[in-house]
């Protein structure tokens, strides 16, 4: 099974990107969610989360995601003490999810922070959604109902295209242009054709 991840940065479509692959067939997991799960119900990362934000960081035993975006946003410290807490977790259950795939010619890790969080060392191929700046932008506040500047911040954290293009094995151009269908298609093409090489070694 070859594994792959599939990123970008905020706004550049990579969740209808990781459905199409759904629909094909391809398990899908998104450790942004998985992530969201681990925080509010691992006991471990709770009590871990607690000594560095406080007990305030969870109200009526589920994290308080307002509260905690307001401090990591503004304070890269904390951002990356959260990530230190989470990373390491979710890491563990992408590997326990892979082993029930172990057949199929490729599964798909939708992350948001996929270079950032080194956890493009856990697959063997990967994706990158692409998008131009305005686009995002404006995708991103339409969607979620945030400032131009709380975009911005947010996009501060992630890599920008010019350096996540370069490590990709595939791109997906989601520019409003481009049909993303094909692309993906011709993707998932060449994996099935990738893992039929090996397999017939």
């Amino acid at each position: 099974m070859i594994k792959v991840g599939l990123t970008g940065g905020i706004g550049s479509g990579k969740t209808i990107v990781s459905s199409v692959f759904r629909v094909l067939g391809i398990p899908v997991y998104n450790a942004d969610e998985r992530s969201k799960f681990i925080l509010n119900y691992n006991g471990q990362v709770i009590e871990q989360v607690k000594s560095v934000f406080g007990n305030q960081a969870y109200e009526n035993n589920l994290l308080d995601t307002g509260y905690i975006a307001s401090v990591v946003f503004s304070n890269r410290q904390k951002l990356e003490k959260l990530n230190h807490i989470v990373h390491p977790a979710v890491e563990d259950d992408y590997i326990n999810w892979c082993g029930k795939y172990t057949l199929l010619p490729y599964t798909i890790k939708e992350a948001a922070i996929l270079f950032e969080s080194k956890a493009n060392k856990l697959v063997d191929k990967t994706i990158v959604v692409s998008a131009p700046l305005e686009i995002r932008i404006e995708r991103v506040i339409m969607r979620n109902g945030l400032s131009r500047q709380q975009v911005e911040k947010r996009m501060d954290n992630q890599w920008p295209a010019d350096k996540l293009l370069p490590l990709a094995d595939y791109v997906v151009n989601n520019d409003d242009k481009q049909l993303i269908l094909p692309q993906i298609l011709e993707i998932d093409r060449k994996l099935h054709y990738e893992w039929q090489s090996l397999v017939n070694g």
